[in-house]
This record gives structure tokens, sequence and C-alpha cells, in this order.
């Protein structure tokens, strides 16, 4: 069976005449190539071996005259060196314009009394007379915590870099006859 197949298929066996044809389909495109000067690279293509030319020196000084990035005139060198410049100069008074990204957070206080008979009004006057750069007090509200007692809740957004939790549970606490105890229910970076 397998010498039937072999039978029908002639390309192998008669491999040398398509090789015969190429060659003399390509002599008649580029002309006769002798025997000698051919290289072998496939069974199906005969190709000329690269022909070697020694540059002249004179050749040589024209490659070297030939520059490939446009950059052989100083004066547009000149040119493009203060536009660079004067954009750089341009882009860092922009960048000195604009504002900075101040750093914020929201926090919201859980400020405790010492018992049911504390004034909640006169405490929450109290903690809002704290007055810093960098502090906005927000909304409150009472609390209960049990037994009659309610706890004041307020929020504030502070500036990050001008006044920390400490400081505000330091200025609060000064209000030892109205605030037991300060605690941070909530603390969000804004």
């Amino acid at each position: 069976m397998a010498t039937n197949f072999l039978a029908h298929e002639k390309i192998w066996f008669d491999k040398f005449k398509y090789d015969d044809a190429e060659r003399r389909f390509y002599e008649q495109m580029n002309g006769p190539v002798t025997s000698g000067s051919r290289q072998h690279v496939s069974p199906m293509r005969q190709v000329e071996p690269p022909t070697k030319k020694g540059a002249t020196p004179a050749e040589d000084d024209e490659d070297k005259d030939i520059d490939l990035f446009g950059s052989d005139e100083e004066e547009e060198d000149k040119e493009a060196a203060r536009l660079r410049e004067e954009r750089l100069r341009q882009y860092a008074e922009k960048k000195a314009k604009k504002p900075t990204l101040v750093a914020k957070s929201s926090i919201l206080l859980d400020v405790k009394p010492w018992d049911d008979e504390t004034d909640m009004a006169q405490l929450e006057t109290c903690v809002r007379s704290i007055q810093l750069d960098g502090l906005v007090w927000g909304a409150s509200k009472l609390v209960p915590v049990g037994y009659g007692i309610r706890k004041l809740q307020i929020q504030c957004v502070v500036e990050d870099d001008k006044v920390g939790t400490d400081l505000l549970e330091e200025e609060i606490t000064k209000f030892e006859e109205h605030v037991q105890s300060v605690d941070i229910a909530a603390f969000n970076k804004i």
C-alpha cells in the first residue's frame, strides 16, 4: 500500500527536473551563473554569493558627513536649547503656582462627662472654644451612655501637619470640671 502511494507521488522522484526548471527560470531572469560562484542555500534556490567591494577613502568620508539625526546645524541646536529652557522655566512657574495638596483627617470624638449632672451645653461650648490653626469643628450630638449619662459626640476636620490627635485630646481634657475623658470614635483620612 505504501508503494502504491509513492507511485503517484512524483515530486520526490522527479525533484531534479523541478530544480533544473527553477535554475533555468532564474538564469533567464538574472543571467547565467557559473558553477564555481554558486552558493547552495536550499534545494530549490541557487543564490549568488555577495560581492565584497572595498570602500574607497572618499566614500568613507561621505558616509561620515551624513548626519542621520539632522543635528549638523549649531544654530538649530542653540534654538532648541533655548526653547527647552524656556519651556522648563514655564513649567517650574506653573508648578510653583499650583497649590500643594494638604492632608486632612476627619475625626469623631467622644467626650465623656463626669456624671449626669454635668451641663452638656456648657461642655460643648468649652470644646468648641478650642481654636487652632487647621482645626474646623463640625456637627455634634448627645448620645446616651447609661443611667441618664450622655456623652458628646463631636465631629472635626484637622490638617494633619498642624493638628494632631494628642494635642486635641490634651486641649479638651484641660476642662477638668466638665470632661472625664476623650476617646476617638472614628478617624478617616480625607
